[in-house]
């Protein structure tokens, strides 16, 4: 496949995502809730967990954003959804990584889904912190403190 081509297929699932969001719903039993806010470009994320124990076993999203937002925010739920705390924390280390361009192995890569296809947001410094929002709402939820 072509450069062109997959670039192609990416925007393809991002705009999916966006336009049929995954876990796009308040949850009723959530045990953790966040709304973070992109002053800049006006994006809000409302992230609510249902932990059981370590594990989540629930996890929804509401709020307005742009195509990136949404979507990021559609892949990140179903990557940690059924993930341990521990196992989700690294992931968004992972993805806040990924977005900056910092290197890290396939099958680090392969543990986001398909929120590893964001990895060209990059080249857009602007639509970081639109990538990027749902998965510090993910990382304050559950008490991850550290600003990399």
């Amino acid at each position: 496949m072509s450069l062109n081509g997959l670039n192609s297929l990416y925007r393809e699932v991002i705009l999916d995502h966006s336009e049929h969001p995954h876990h796009k719903q308040s949850l009723s039993e959530a045990t953790n809730k966040i709304t973070l806010k992109n002053p800049t470009c006006g994006d809000v994320i409302n992230l609510e967990i249902k932990l059981d124990g370590d594990k989540i076993n629930d996890i929804g999203f509401t709020g307005e954003g742009c195509t990136i937002s949404q979507s990021s925010a559609s892949m990140m739920t179903d990557a940690v959804l059924n993930k341990t705390i521990t196992e989700s924390l690294e992931m968004a280390h992972i993805f806040s990584d990924m977005v900056m361009g910092k290197e890290h192995s396939q099958a680090d890569l392969d543990k986001l889904g398909d929120a590893a296809i964001l990895s060209s947001i990059m080249q857009f410094p602007a639509r970081i912190k639109c990538a990027t929002l749902c998965w510090w709402a993910l990382r304050k939820s559950l008490g991850d403190e550290d600003d990399d």
